[in-house]
């Protein structure tokens, strides 16, 4: 806890709702490192600024602000949960506020599986610090000893005489004293926790998600609001030539044409340009926009086509510019190995498609922007739109709404800022709409990636050697023109390796981009664990060992891994490995877990097989077993998954095993399904019909099992996906004999 400070009457707070007469206390939570850290728009300063704000009212209400953003990951629900519990407050007078975009806050970025397992402690502390202080004002009424004094369902109770005072009655008094110091904070016991760590906490928000009755970002709507749509660049960069756009205005209800400020790269977070229709209403948008007949300026990124680009990263594979991770001496190793083993692997271009797409809405009066909006960011938005549009963040109020899912597309605010531009321009509410199409070809996309492995293995069967070299586009070219390396990207599951092998070369080649490369759900662990966790297995077959035997075997001697000791520089997510350990022990319990769960090694008939994987990454570990199937014809269907997660302390049990549930049928979406290409520079999916992701019919049965830890809490909405793509593939071979290397699969004819 760095800071908590007694902010009971502080002007800002109006903004808010919350009353000057309560109790309220600001929380300094720690800053927020992302990839890339252009994106959390924070200092490394000091200087007190509360990131969530604890009220207790005079009408025994307790209300949580929460700074972070809702996409059904349930953090509304989690991190009121934290304060609750260790306050002694009852769940039923919680009162949940969304916070607004404001740099107070610190990092509002919600990505990266940081909400928990950053805000844990000090929100324990908070609640733990507004509580004595309730049991402080209390014994002073009762003149008793604090120690005699608990706090049970939002009442002080004094255990000897069985007299009680609701906190709201006691809201005064506590505002006047002095805030506990951080050393004489009494935290619960875990034996003592009645909220954390339980699974029948209902999702905050889930009745009214069920019953309709929320508000997403395509949901907002203003007096005098007018609707956007906007044809943006077909090719990466480029601008526009020329359009008609007098045959759009002829269409009824378009009331305007704009043409937007091309895009001078490294993109960031601005706009992509084109030219935006404004209609009445979304229809007439949409065939205003179709009317345009827009010609291009050529951009150099015309020149990419993606099966060219597949061949120039084998190449650059075969010719890598840089180590990042070595030990020992690898050529030597697999010149002398009695056998060698290679592989490449390759996984496209992929996008994020949830299901809302991005929309924004702004209203610019006043010289003040007032916008609402689906954002994982909303300080980022917040401090994007003011540096674009030339005002003070202050002139900026980011509203959060209910976000239709993101998987990090909506940490980049570009739709935002075209909203507040529009706005401004026509001096109207303004609500730019992406449709689906926009959002598949005009996205930032998750990096495609190939890779070539070789392992040589001695006469006692035992891996000597491992070479592992990665070409792909870096998240960096998006914040930086020409940049073709990629960075914090190779601590993803790529130099973390963490087998025990004698010798290790990592190594990145050269891969210019021509897209927007931004971060999607677990990132490059995607790419990374489907070759090593894929690659892993074949080594497996290699040696003559089972699966799950050779996993645990090569994972060696329980200990906590160094990756400095074998000069790598390692991400570890933001974390010290102190505090977050990479842990064999905790890999092969994960392991030894799912495997008794999927009762591993029995008898399976012809056609079905068993695949494990198991990766770490969100400083959290995921092991997971996959059942397959191989019908008459060929076609191959996922039966079941168990998924076995330690995750460190688990505050949501609840939430922990839905975002295991959804991980599975996210990653088997890209395994079977997903896939982007380009050609002359045009990403050439538009839709699910051409984008395609997994259906009902072939989601699986689903088995989550948490690790019961003491550990901190680790990430959750991540790690789930890694592994699953990798156990897939594993599984099909031992069904079907036939190893597949490139995703997706639906190239091969198997579904």
């Amino acid at each position: 806890m760095k800071h908590i400070e007694n902010v009971s009457r502080r002007g800002f707070l109006k903004k808010l709702g919350i009353s000057s007469t309560a109790l309220v206390l600001g929380v300094q939570l720690p800053a927020m490192l992302t990839i890339p850290k252009a994106l959390a728009g924070v200092t490394g300063s000091d200087k007190f600024s509360p990131s969530v704000y604890v009220q207790i009212g005079a009408d025994n209400i307790v209300s949580i602000v929460v700074h972070r953003s809702e996409m059904g990951q349930g953090i509304r629900t989690s991190i009121p949960m934290i304060v609750a519990d260790e306050l002694g407050a009852d769940w039923q007078q919680i009162a949940v506020v969304q916070g607004l975009g404001d740099k107070k806050y610190g990092s509002q970025n919600t990505d990266g599986s940081r909400s928990v397992r950053r805000f844990y402690q000090p929100l324990r502390e908070a609640g733990a610090a507004a509580r004595m202080m309730l049991q402080e004002a209390a014994a002073k009424q009762w003149q008793v000893d604090v120690s005699e004094t608990t706090a049970i369902n939002s009442t002080i109770v004094h255990e000897k005489t069985g007299r009680e005072l609701s906190f709201g009655s006691l809201v005064s008094a506590a505002s006047k004293l002095v805030i506990p110091a951080q050393s004489a904070l009494v935290l619960k016991d875990k034996k003592d926790f009645n909220l954390i760590g339980k699974s029948d906490v209902a999702l905050v928000d889930g009745e009214k998600i069920a019953t309709g009755d929320t508000t997403y970002g395509f949901d907002i709507e203003l007096d005098n609001m007018q609707y956007a749509v906007i044809a943006r660049p077909p090719v990466l960069g480029a601008k526009v030539k020329s359009f008609n756009g007098d045959a759009a205005k002829a269409i009824a209800g378009v009331i305007d044409v704009v043409q937007l400020p091309d895009l001078e790269e490294p993109a960031v977070f601005k706009p992509l340009g084109g030219v935006a229709v404004i209609a009445k209403n979304t229809w007439a948008a949409i065939k205003g926009r179709e009317a345009l007949a827009i010609q291009w300026h050529e951009s150099k990124h015309k020149s990419y086509n993606s099966a060219e680009y597949k061949k120039a990263l084998a190449d650059s594979c075969d010719n890598p510019a840089k180590v990042l991770r070595s030990k020992g001496n690898v050529s030597k190793a697999l010149t002398d190995a009695k056998q060698v083993i290679t592989a490449s692997y390759y996984v496209p271009e992929l996008i994020h498609v949830p299901m809302e797409p991005p929309a924004a809405t702004a209203h610019f009066h006043d010289g003040i922007f007032d916008i609402w909006a689906c954002t994982q960011t909303p300080q980022s938005a917040q401090g994007t739109v003011a540096q674009i549009m030339g005002v003070a963040p202050e002139k900026v109020n980011i509203n959060v709404t209910l976000l239709g899912g993101g998987f990090g597309r909506k940490s980049k605010p570009d739709f935002i800022v075209e909203a507040a531009i529009l706005s401004k321009q026509l001096n109207l509410p303004i609500k730019v709409m992406w449709t689906r199409e926009d959002e598949i070809q005009n996205g930032y996309y998750h990096a495609v990636s190939y890779q070539k492995l070789a392992a040589g293995i001695d006469d006692a069967g035992k891996v000597t050697a491992w070479q592992h070299h990665v070409a792909e586009p870096t998240i960096g070219s998006t914040f930086s023109k020409g940049a073709d390396l990629i960075g914090s990207e190779a601590s993803l599951g790529f130099i973390d390796m963490p087998y025990d092998i004698a010798n290790v070369s990592c190594a990145i080649g050269k891969a210019p981009a021509h897209t927007r490369i931004g971060w999607m759900r677990s990132v490059t662990n995607i790419n990374h664990a489907f070759a090593v966790s894929s690659f892993i297995d074949e080594l497996a077959q290699a040696k003559g060992l089972d699966s799950k035997d050779n996993l645990l075997a090569m994972l060696g001697a329980d200990r906590k891994i160094d990756f400095s000791k074998e000069n790598a520089e390692y991400g570890n997510y933001g974390e010290t490995l102190e505090k977050f350990p990479v842990d064999t022990a905790r890999m092969k319990a994960v392991i030894e877990k799912v495997s008794t769960m999927a009762k591993w090694g029995r008898k399976l008939p012809k056609g079905r097989g068993l695949g494990i994987a198991m990766h770490r990454s969100f400083v959290s570990y995921v092991a997971c077993v996959v059942e397959v199937s191989e019908n008459s014809d060929g076609k191959i269907k996922v039966d079941d998954v168990w998924m076995a997660v330690d995750c460190g302390l688990a505050v949501n049990p609840e939430r922990i095993r839905s975002q295991m549930e959804g991980a599975a049928i996210f990653a088997l979406s890209l395994t079977f399904f997903s896939e982007l290409t380009a050609k002359n520079g045009v990403i050439e999916q538009n839709n699910f019909d051409s984008y395609q992701v997994a259906r009902i019919g072939d989601a699986p049965t689903t088995h989550v099992e948490i690790i019961d830890s003491d550990a901190p809490p680790g990430g959750v909405g991540e790690p789930g996906v890694p592994p699953i793509a990798p156990a897939i593939c594993n599984a099909i071979f031992n069904a079907t004999g036939k190893r597949y290397r490139e995703l997706p699969l639906k190239q091969y004819g198997i579904v």
